[in-house]
């Protein structure tokens, strides 16, 4: 039996002469309990709104996007893509052409991303899901998903552009698209010269994503409409991916890789949102950091509590002593106490913040405000991570320790 861990954990739960140091004690179970509770939570909940945006992205993106290490575009029919497309777990490969133009309805502008897509854009993604017509009771838009029929071309336009434009679900009449010419001056006489026209009709749906930079940026259409806009025959701006399902998501990505070498960039779905996910990153980290700065405060309680006991535990040191216990050992024994609280603080802190997680998650007992029903979700989404709770475990633990080892070591020097 570990003598010092043996004497330390009769030390916590004994009643100590001075009922202060009972109090202290259980003052700084409290302190570590109520930290290590806020930080299980604060990072359930950035884990939340990060799997929450997630999914508004896995609606719009693709799986996996190859896209040109240089330059805008690259061969549609480039051997290394024809590659890509024949691996065995690739399910649904699809061209897509994207660049900027000018939309123009009734009298109103907008500069958008026109994308042009194939006809096999909703297996690729759940564009489905997200197109909105102003029918509440309609269950799904399968329907309103056309980009062509035969010499008309359709536009799915974004909620935050049709409010641009001053549009509905639907609009009547067509939609002017303009985009500068590849070759040739401009020639301010006739400066219109200098763009190529065409138009679009409406669907009767728009899509929201919920982010906007989709919203009130993309309008999606057909490839040969982008491609004839655009003057880029025969050419795209990206191959987009759907695997297989069962397929192993990293290997048939390192495999891509390895085929696109160094003329192709390919990115996953987190890849291609990497400036949203990384301050979210950020932002979970400062506040993983600001959080373990008040579970360091808490950690002073633990001080006060021990060199209160080390007073009250004279007489037993001595006694300890005589029958043979190092200096050494004694000395364990207040750093065994320590971590002892730290350790309670830890487990208590981490029960409870589970608790309070799955409250949240079942009932959604705190609201994101009074105008919580214009939000996406109603309730702060919580998701509980694995590695989080084993984060904030070690975090505790080693708080903990680093703030008795050295206050322990002096104190019982100076008194023992």
């Amino acid at each position: 039996m570990n003598f010092p861990f043996f004497v330390a954990r009769r030390y916590l739960f004994s009643k100590k002469s001075t009922h202060a140091i009972n109090i202290i004690s259980g003052v700084s179970v409290v302190g570590v309990t109520i930290a290590t509770m806020a930080l299980v939570v604060t990072l359930s909940v950035f884990n939340g709104f990060h799997d929450l945006v997630a999914t508004f992205f896995t609606a719009f993106d693709p799986q996996i996007k190859v896209m040109p290490a240089k330059g805008k575009t690259a061969p549609a029919d480039d051997p290394v893509l024809t590659q890509i497309r024949q691996l065995p777990e690739i399910d649904v490969a699809m061209e897509s052409l994207e660049d900027q133009a000018l939309a123009v309805f009734n009298h109103h502008q907008a500069m958008v991303t026109i994308k042009g897509v194939e006809d096999n854009f909703n297996r690729l993604t759940h564009i489905v899901d997200i197109l909105e017509d102003g029918d509440t009771l309609r269950e799904n838009n399968a329907d309103k998903y056309i980009l062509h029929a035969a010499d008309m071309n359709y536009g799915i336009i974004g909620m935050r552009i049709a409010e641009q434009l001053g549009m509905g679900y639907s609009f009547p009449g067509t939609m002017q698209v303009y985009a500068p010419r590849r070759e040739g001056q401009l020639n301010m006489a006739e400066p219109s010269q200098g763009f190529t026209m065409d138009e679009l009709y409406s669907p009767g749906a728009l899509f929201c994503v919920r982010q906007a930079k989709y919203d009130a940026k993309y309008i999606i259409t057909s490839l040969d409409f982008a491609r004839q806009l655009f003057e880029q025959e025969g050419h795209l701006s990206s191959l987009e991916l759907r695997l297989k399902p069962g397929s192993d998501f990293d290997r048939v990505k390192q495999e891509i890789k390895q085929l696109a070498a160094d003329k192709y960039i390919v990115q996953d779905r987190y890849e291609q949102q990497d400036d949203t996910f990384k301050i979210m990153k950020i932002e979970k980290f400062m506040a993983y950091i600001f959080l373990t700065f008040i579970l360091v405060v808490a950690s002073f309680n633990i001080i006060g509590s021990l060199s209160m006991l080390i007073i009250d535990k004279k007489n037993d040191v001595v006694t300890l002593r005589n029958l043979g216990a190092s200096g050494k050992q004694i000395v364990r024994i207040f750093l065994f106490e320590g971590r002892l609280i730290s350790a309670l603080g830890a487990v208590l802190g981490i029960v409870l913040g589970l608790l309070l997680c799955w409250i949240q998650q079942t009932y959604g007992i705190v609201a994101l405000g009074p105008s919580s029903d214009s939000f996406v979700v109603n309730a702060y989404p919580v998701s509980v991570h694995p590695w989080d709770i084993l984060l904030v475990f070690v975090t505790v633990l080693a708080v903990g320790f680093l703030s008795v080892w050295y206050p322990v070591r002096y104190f019982a020097k100076r008194l023992l």
